[in-house]
């Protein structure tokens, strides 16, 4: 029966501990220091409490610990507490020691002791140690040889300090000076004094003294403690060891109870790990969130995080409460404005600074020792969260525990995770040998200290899960301290899970990639039908890629340019905390993997354009015919009749036309050179580059004395990329709406320039299919002096004349041309000599005659060739005028093929253009935007981002330029000497 009912009060105690393990994981204690604590209460520095003395008992003057009133004994103590009893009549006065009463030779003090005169030292024990009935006061012996005077503490008899017997031969300073204890000649006292700090002997390399002090009293658990962190919280088999004594003690004093309702915090023991059970990370971190939010802007703004820390030195004192600021837990130095800075929620500090071992040396001679708190304090409710931490050198059986891949956060797998309490910044005492004055042979130091914060998901009220302290602990063999340095950095970051995001991301590219690969398909078959070839091959393959790499590049650009911008707008403009931005590493990798495809994909894109432009046909028909007959005569065939040659047609109505081509080969609408200037104007003099800062203000203008916290590649490039397309938009808007209308117009001027010039261009993009622009004049003759073309430009502004459209009563002189087979064939076996001739010099036909007369005759016989097309001259080679229907101007493609007949599709859009930069825009601005975005995220600099695409804008031109010149001069038969 009693065993049935200690087995079931044994699973109920089982049953309540698991449960307060997996339900109560924010542990928040009542926040109090010793000054709150009343004259009746001393301050428990285990439980960090204010905790009420016993019967007879008041608080010390540390106000740490409780002592027997005056008169009274202490009977029995187990190092937490004690029990005092009252000393009988006959013994009134209590013993130094506290534990005896006794008899007094003399008059007692103020705390019931006895009282002794100067000189003499209060003996109360034989030399056996046994108590004496009544005390006695020995007189010290001060003149030679004995030389002694009662010690510090007035219990013994030692040799007196040697500047007295130096000075006056006896241990009383007499007529001289006595300065800091030391006794001083007259007219000999030093004007400056260097103090010497004595540290007392401090409690290292005795693991099993401080065990058993633990364990018998509790007077040195926290001491023991610290023992410990300096092992690195680690666990080993070996059980002597700090931490192994420590947990040895914990699992012994389960009895005892818990503190402050927290399971892992012992009673009368210092709080050091959240339990060594698997899984217990995760439950710590990302349970229960901190019941205050954080607020941006608005009347309940909150950015303020709110740490403290309960300081203790090695010897397990509690020194003070200390807020975290300042530098407390920053080793870097800086000013105390930059540093606060850190505290600030949202704002992403990162400092990283060498320290010379030296100063480590002299500045932490000594460890202290760090509980930090989250203050959650609100008016009257003063309450601290423990700040869980993560010790990447722990070690499990000579094994690290902590350090899983995790990036800068810590959004993995914490189950392998073992969170501790307590850390330190310097230990130079462990490795000191022998002596504490000596030279520490190795010291170690938090080389990498690290605040992170995660947004609960979905939250709309700025709630966050407990912060995580992260701390990297390195060891620096000590050679030549004067000259070695340490790397330290001290980092708050924050973050969210971005899994959602990244989905949405997929999501949109995964539909519009989808979308992207039919309108590939639609674009190649399109081009299978401009170049009149219905079988599919590998070119077919290759020019599907293409067109899918410049679909595929404007999908990723514009969804990598709505992530930058959502981030943008949602961080800074946001009240309540609800986003995060994405953390550098391993959160971003994702984000710039995009923007790199994006532009490797649009540089494809571009170059394929570019390759398709500088190989473009082109040909000028000169519809002018002579006007009569020259003076000059010739002989004629043998008759002895004299004839008159035909009037020549100038050639440089020609050569005119060709150089405006020429000139308009490369113009855009925008201007390059603005637009950098422009971006980099807003970017760094107004100041909009302050935006891409990780914190969550929008001043474009930040003070120089605070802190810059570090970029976001995110912001950044959403910042860039917007500015330059806007800046661009608002560029081709004034351009068309105004510049074009207002000012020039070079398309349209390029095209009265033909009608004036009484010559029409041919272009052809692809085999089958091109450009017609109707260059006739409505006057029949353009080579013609001033008089006479002025009087032709007032008839027609007059409408005195026909109109310029290729059909009769029309003005529409631009067409999309859909040419047959038959057609190209003829333009090809035209310009067959000529390829011939620029071919290898074995194909050269030596017959063939002077390549100067080759060019002439294949121009005139192309000239009289188009132009006899033109004026429905050839049966078989006819032409139909009409319009484009909606949905083939929509999708880029012709529905009928030209099989008898070619097409010509009214253009009004002047869609030659397409041919020339001019109308391409939208790829020139992407590939542009691109490419200033990529050098920047790679280099962290806008203006050498401007610089490098002002460059790479400068040798595209100039390569359009030279190489169009080429193919010009090839394609028209004009002489490449006459294009300016």
């Amino acid at each position: 029966m009693a065993t049935g009912m200690l087995l079931v009060c044994g699973l109920a105690l089982f049953l309540t501990i698991k449960s307060n393990l997996l339900h109560s994981q924010q542990f928040t204690i009542s926040f109090q220091r010793p000054s709150d604590c009343s004259v009746e209460q001393f301050y428990d520095i285990s439980s960090q409490s204010c905790v009420k003395c016993g019967p007879n008992q008041s608080t010390s003057a540390t106000g740490l610990s409780c002592e027997c009133v005056t008169g009274f004994r202490v009977l029995a103590t187990n190092g937490a507490s004690i029990t005092c009893q009252q000393c009988p009549l006959e013994k009134p006065a209590v013993t130094e020691d506290g534990y005896g009463c006794i008899l007094c030779p003399g008059s007692l003090t103020e705390q019931g002791t006895c009282q002794c005169p100067s000189g003499s030292i209060l003996v109360e024990r034989d030399v056996q140690g046994n108590p004496l009935e009544e005390a006695r006061c020995e007189v010290c012996n001060g003149a030679e040889p004995a030389l002694s005077a009662p010690n510090s503490y007035g219990d013994r008899c030692q040799r007196c300090q040697a500047s007295l017997i130096n000075t006056s031969q006896s241990c009383m300073c007499g007529s001289n000076i006595l300065a800091g204890g030391m006794c001083f000649p007259p007219n000999n006292l030093p004007t400056a004094v260097n103090p010497n700090v004595n540290y007392a002997e401090l409690v290292r390399q005795h693991n099993r003294a401080q065990f058993f002090k633990c364990y018998l009293s509790g007077c040195s658990c926290q001491a023991l403690g610290n023992m410990c962190v300096m092992n690195m919280h680690s666990f080993s088999s070996v059980a002597n060891d700090a931490c192994g004594l420590y947990n040895t003690i914990f699992r012994a004093t389960a009895a005892l109870g818990s503190t402050q309702d927290i399971s892992y915090w012992r009673a009368n023991l210092p709080w050091l790990y959240y339990g060594d059970q698997p899984g217990l990370a995760n439950r710590v971190l990302q349970t229960e969130p901190l019941p205050t939010g954080f607020s941006f802007k608005g009347r309940n703004r909150n950015t303020d995080i709110n740490l403290v820390a309960a300081v203790y030195n090695t010897r397990g004192d509690f020194l003070q409460w200390e807020k975290v600021g300042g530098n407390n837990l920053q080793l870097c130095p800086d000013t105390a404005r930059r540093q606060e800075a850190a505290y600030t929620f949202g704002t992403a500090y990162q400092e990283t600074c060498v320290l010379s071992v030296a100063d480590l040396l002299r500045v932490y001679a000594e460890p202290l020792f760090y509980d930090v708190f989250v203050d959650l304090s609100r008016g009257e409710d003063r309450r601290l969260l423990p700040l869980p931490t993560r010790n990447l050198n722990q070690e499990y059986n000579r094994k690290f525990i902590n350090q899983g891949e995790c990036g800068r956060g810590y959004i993995c797998n914490l189950n392998d995770w073992y969170l501790s309490r307590r850390v330190l910044l310097v230990d130079t005492l462990s490795g000191r040998e022998k002596s504490l004055g000596s030279l520490p042979k190795v010291i170690r130091i938090a080389s990498s200290i690290r605040i992170g914060f995660q947004l609960v998901p979905g939250t709309q009220k700025g709630q966050v899960f407990p912060p995580l302290l992260s701390v990297t602990y390195s060891d620096v063999l000590i050679t030549a301290p004067n000259t070695q340095t340490v790397s330290v950095s001290f980092a708050v970051y924050y973050e969210m899970d971005q899994t959602e995001a990244h989905m949405k991301t997929d999501i949109a590219l995964g539909v519009l990639g989808g979308v992207s690969v039919l309108y590939s398909l639609v674009k190649t078959a399109s081009w299978k039908r401009r170049i009149g070839s219905p079988l599919i091959d590998i070119e077919t393959v290759l020019k599907f890629l293409l067109f899918y790499a410049g679909d595929l590049a404007n999908v990723f650009f514009f969804i990598t340019v709505g992530t930058g911008l959502y981030w943008l707008i949602f961080y800074k403009a946001q009240h309540f905390v609800s986003v995060l931005l994405p953390l550098p590493g391993l959160q971003e990798e994702r984000f710039i993997a995009y923007v790199g495809c994006a532009f490797a994909l649009k540089t494809v894109q571009f170059l394929h354009k570019l390759i398709q432009q500088l190989s473009v046909d082109i040909f000028f028909i000169d519809w002018e015919r002579p006007r009569g007959k020259a003076n000059k005569t010739i002989q004629g065939n043998g008759n002895g009749e004299a004839k008159h040659s035909p009037s020549p047609v100038s050639i440089w109505r020609t050569y005119f036309v060709a150089n405006e081509w020429n000139e308009i080969q490369t113009i855009r609408k925008i201007s390059p050179t603005f637009q950098i200037m422009a971006v980099l104007f807003l970017l760094e003099v107004v100041g909009f580059s302050s935006l891409a800062l990780r914190d969550p203000w929008s001043d474009l203008q930040r003070p120089p004395q605070s802190y810059a916290p570090p970029y976001s590649l995110t912001l950044r490039y959403g910042l860039a990329a917007t500015l330059w397309l806007c800046i661009g938009l608002l560029q081709i808007i004034f351009f068309t709406a105004f510049h074009e209308r207002f000012v020039e117009d070079k398309i349209c001027q390029f095209v009265d320039l033909c009608s004036i010039s009484n010559i029409s261009v041919l272009l052809l993009s692809h085999r089958c299919f091109g450009y017609y622009i109707h260059g006739r004049s409505v006057h029949g003759h353009a080579d013609t002096n001033m008089e006479e073309m002025n009087i032709n430009l007032k008839r027609e502004a007059e409408s005195l004349c026909g109109q310029r459209g290729l059909l009769p009563n029309t003005d529409t002189q631009t067409f999309q041309i859909s040419i047959t087979s038959r057609l190209r064939l003829q333009y090809d076996r035209i310009l067959e000599p000529l390829s011939r001739r620029n071919g290898p010099s074995r194909l050269v036909d030596a017959a063939s005659g002077h390549p100067f007369d080759q060019s002439t005759k294949a121009y005139h016989t192309m000239n009289r060739f188009l132009g006899s097309v033109i004026d429905h001259a050839h049966r078989d080679m006819e032409y139909v005028v009409r319009d484009k229907l909606f949905f083939e101007r929509v999708i880029g493609m012709e529905f009928l093929e030209p099989m008898d007949k070619s097409i010509f599709y009214n253009d009004e859009s002047h869609s030659f253009s397409d041919v020339l930069f001019y109308g391409n825009e939208a790829t020139l601005l992407i590939f542009d935007t691109l490419f200033f975005c990529v050098v920047d995220l790679g280099a962290q600099s806008f203006i050498l981002a401007g610089v490098l695409t002002y460059v790479q804008q400068m040798i595209f031109r100039l390569i359009r330029n030279g190489i169009g010149r080429r193919n010009l001069a090839n394609k028209t038969l004009v002489d490449q000497r006459f294009l300016i």
